[in-house]
């Protein structure tokens, strides 16, 4: 009986942790706006609902500018891009005890903001539900 019960934990154990990834979800804004449109806003709530053991994620934001208006502007921007995300994951019952929050303004992109294409891409929030590890 101790065999049997050893094998079904091994078992849901490993199926459990093996469920459980990092998921990135960005959201993407036009130039000097924090505006999330409803598009994106469904495609975040989808995959929130899609995700299972929720509780056993913590939830990191990590918003993103181009350089487009100077420090002052964009630090202000990714702050409220930051606060847009934390808004629409607060509507979907998250509390936001369990969201963090960094906001790089335009400190730390990821593509080329010499480039129409990458000063589009860096205008982002993403979203990391990162599995809590024990």
């Amino acid at each position: 009986m101790k065999t049997l019960l050893a094998i079904l934990c091994f078992s849901w154990g490993s199926s459990f942790s093996q469920e459980m990834k990092e998921i990135v979800k960005s959201i993407y804004f036009g130039g000097g706006s924090y505006y999330v449109d409803k598009n994106q806003a469904q495609q975040l709530e989808d995959l929130v609902k899609s995700i299972k053991n929720l509780e056993y994620y913590e939830i990191n934001i990590m918003s993103h500018t181009d350089p487009v208006g100077g420090r002052e502007f964009n630090e202000y921007l990714s702050r409220m891009r930051s606060q847009s995300a934390i808004d629409l994951l607060k509507k979907m019952d998250i509390p936001q005890e369990k969201i963090r929050y960094k906001d790089f303004a335009f400190d730390d992109p990821l593509y080329d903001n010499n480039t129409w294409e990458g000063r589009a891409r860096n205008r982002r929030v993403d979203i990391q539900f990162k599995p809590i590890v024990f």
